[in-house]
């Protein structure tokens, strides 16, 4: 089946990539992951990525660390999930790009969207890490915004859970699944599962969002083939 999207920014969650663990990385699960980008990438979708940090460092974790600090200290666990998952993918021989928002020279390029644009020219898929390079800014606000610089078609954002819901599924069995959303929803709902940020950046730019769950089988594959799953968050 050919591809849907021709150009798609991946948000994987920091914790997903933990597995059952919950803390570090699962080479099981990174493995299945990148088999999916290997496939992905064969199809010739250019594909950017952003990884959470979460499972190696969230928010303050009950510290009195100021704000800033601590998600400074969120971007640096995103350049270890970075630096971990462009190893697996280099030696499954795709060539990959670490990109950062923060200047660590020595480990990674910095961002430059000129450079990561001609990167994904050359086949090459770019891995863009520390958010946004400042606090107070969630990993799904820099999703939204490396989406809308790159000029995705689609932001993919995977997660825990099958989609978005109503209330959390995991305290409320009877919490209703979303198939299809509006942006003005995120907001108007109090929905948790998309930061209201990253959702008003994708409205204005018109980058639909598909939030899906990474563990479901091949996931990846079949949201870039644009197969009925998980929430579709859209203008309507």
């Amino acid at each position: 089946m050919e591809p849907k999207y021709k150009r798609v920014l991946l948000k994987l969650s920091g914790e997903a990539l933990a597995g059952e663990q919950k803390v570090g990385l699962n080479e099981g699960v990174v493995s299945k992951v990148v088999d999916q980008i290997v496939k992905v990438h064969a199809m010739g979708v250019e594909m950017g990525i952003v990884i959470g940090g979460g499972n190696f460092w969230r928010g303050r974790q009950g510290t009195n660390i100021e704000r800033s600090v601590a998600d400074q200290m969120g971007m640096l666990a995103t350049v270890m999930n970075s630096l971990a998952m462009m190893d697996a993918i280099e030696k499954r021989g795709i060539p990959t790009r670490v990109q950062t928002a923060l200047n660590m020279v020595s480990v990674a390029e910095p961002y430059v969207l000129r450079r990561a644009l001609r990167h994904f020219e050359k086949g090459r898929i770019v891995i863009m890490a520390c958010g946004t390079g400042n606090p107070y800014c969630s990993t799904d606000t820099a999703a939204a915004q490396r989406a809308c610089e790159i000029g995705a078609d689609v932001l993919l954002m995977a997660k825990n859970v099958d989609g978005i819901y109503d209330s959390d599924p995991t305290k409320n069995p009877n919490a209703k699944k979303y198939d299809t959303l509006k942006f003005g929803d995120i907001v108007n709902k109090g929905l948790k599962a998309m930061d209201t940020t990253a959702a008003t950046m994708c409205m204005e730019n018109n980058i639909p969002v598909l939030a899906f769950a990474l563990w479901e089988e091949d996931s990846i594959l079949r949201a870039v083939r644009g197969e009925k799953m998980g929430t579709f968050i859209s203008n309507g």
